[in-house]
């Protein structure tokens, strides 16, 4: 029996991968009877922050690859995602609810997964296991890997308000995506320049919670709080979150700055204040946004939080396999590897599942390279890095091409093909059933 502790997206992903290789899973989490801080709905694989698994064109978007890599390795977090997705433009983006259901009745069917209602205190000493327990790692459990593991670091991390649809004022926002692309997937919220440098004005005033950790520094870039972003300038919004760049209303009119709301479900509801993860008090948040003219009468169904993530010092302690270096049979997954993103997480139970596979089954190892996206990640979390921090998927961390390509565009469709032609030699290689099948 392996066991697979954390159904978030990276244990759902590794024990899924695992019982469809024919091995017996116990996959245990703490829901339903109890909660982290972040975290309410009792189905595996809950969203906490955005619904959005970010760019899904492999071509031009590093993400994009790395699902597209995913895909075709068979990752049930992508499968769910394409199943569960709500317009978005480029982005794939899902209905939360819809996503959490699918990925919890999959592997609640499997025959080979064993689900189980139960709160780990410690690590496995001598059994063949995959910790993805997340971020918010607490207790006991938390106590046992900054002992095992030589400690812990951490960051923090935002998550953005969510608006009733009813209740956005459509005389004053317009439907569509940037450049005319993906039809009327966004509702976009124009803001004249007054009325921006009046919000930045007020949101940069805004009483916050958790100021002492901010002014410490513990903030990771990809989920900087937009009060943090407007703090270092006025303009810094604007060409952020809140770029015009490319949207027109009906009457070809230009505006000074725009913020977008991107669908929180298939219904279209409920919509994401897009790039607006913030720490503000939520009576705050709801007077600084309505200032917002489109929002001005907006109705809250949840207010941007956040909290503190924790993750490994993983050079230090993980091998590129995910696995511990002091102990053999003992896997990590998910955003405390150091990885950070929806997808990356994913990606990484992906990965300690397939290499926990191979060695449980005494196969030789197969660490992907670093010409894909998965093998660049597994190479991040097993370098040498004295600042080690999380990293989402991006061309930068690909293994450079042989032939230098100026054009960004070019370059990126050079990597993506690399990558996918990779992928390809290296699906047949993991390929488990096929593995099992014939008695290896």
């Amino acid at each position: 029996m392996i066991k697979v502790i954390g159904g978030g997206l990276a244990g759902c992903e590794a024990a899924n991968f695992l019982a469809n290789a024919g091995l017996e899973v116990e996959l245990s989490d703490i829901k339903p009877k109890s909660f982290t801080p972040a975290h309410g709905d009792p189905r595996f694989a809950e969203l906490v922050c955005s619904n959005s698994l970010k760019g899904n064109d492999p071509f031009t978007n590093a993400c994009g690859l790395l699902k597209e890599e995913m895909r075709r390795l068979g990752s049930l977090i992508v499968e769910a995602a394409d199943a569960t997705r709500v317009p978005a433009g480029g982005a794939l983006a899902v209905d939360r609810s819809a996503f959490a259901e699918y990925i919890t009745d999959k592997i609640k069917s499997n025959k080979n997964i064993t689900v189980v209602c139960r709160e780990a205190e410690a690590l496995p000493s001598d059994e063949w296991c995959i910790v993805a327990t997340g971020p918010l790692t607490a207790g006991a459990l938390a106590d046992d890997i900054a002992s095992k593991m030589g400690g812990g670091l951490h960051f923090y991390d935002a998550s953005a308000p969510i608006v009733s649809r009813d209740s956005i004022d459509m005389s004053r926002a317009f439907v569509g995506d940037r450049y005319g692309r993906g039809g009327d997937d966004y509702i976009n919220c124009p803001l004249t320049k007054e009325e921006y440098a009046e919000f930045v004005r007020r949101l940069v005033g805004a009483e916050r919670a958790l100021l002492h950790d901010f002014e410490r520094g513990e903030i990771f870039e990809g989920c900087m709080p937009v009060e943090v972003m407007a703090a270092r300038g006025e303009d810094t919004l604007r060409f952020g979150p809140f770029k015009p760049v490319g949207l027109r209303d009906e009457h070809g009119n230009k505006f000074y700055a725009v913020l977008q709301l991107r669908k929180e479900n298939a219904l279209g509801e409920a919509y994401n204040l897009v790039g607006c993860q913030t720490n503000l008090k939520f009576g705050e948040q709801k007077r600084v946004f309505s200032l917002i003219p489109a929002l001005a009468n907006a109705e809250f169904l949840r207010y941007g939080v956040m909290h503190r993530n924790s993750y490994l010092n993983s050079p230090r302690c993980l091998n590129a396999d995910f696995s511990a270096k002091e102990y053999p049979k003992l896997f990590f997954a998910g955003q405390m590897t150091g990885v950070e993103g929806y997808v990356e997480s994913a990606a990484s139970g992906l990965l300690a599942a397939i290499h926990l596979f191979r060695k449980f089954s005494s196969l030789p190892a197969a660490v992907p390279e670093n010409v894909c996206v998965l093998g660049a990640l597994s190479a991040h979390i097993s370098g040498v890095n004295a600042n080690f921090t999380p990293m989402n998927a991006n061309f930068g961390i690909l293994r450079p091409l042989e032939e230098r390509i100026r054009d960004k565009k070019a370059r990126y469709t050079a990597l993506a093909e690399r990558s996918l032609e990779y992928i390809e030699g290296y699906k047949r290689l993991v390929a488990a059933r096929h593995i099992l099948q014939q008695g290896k």
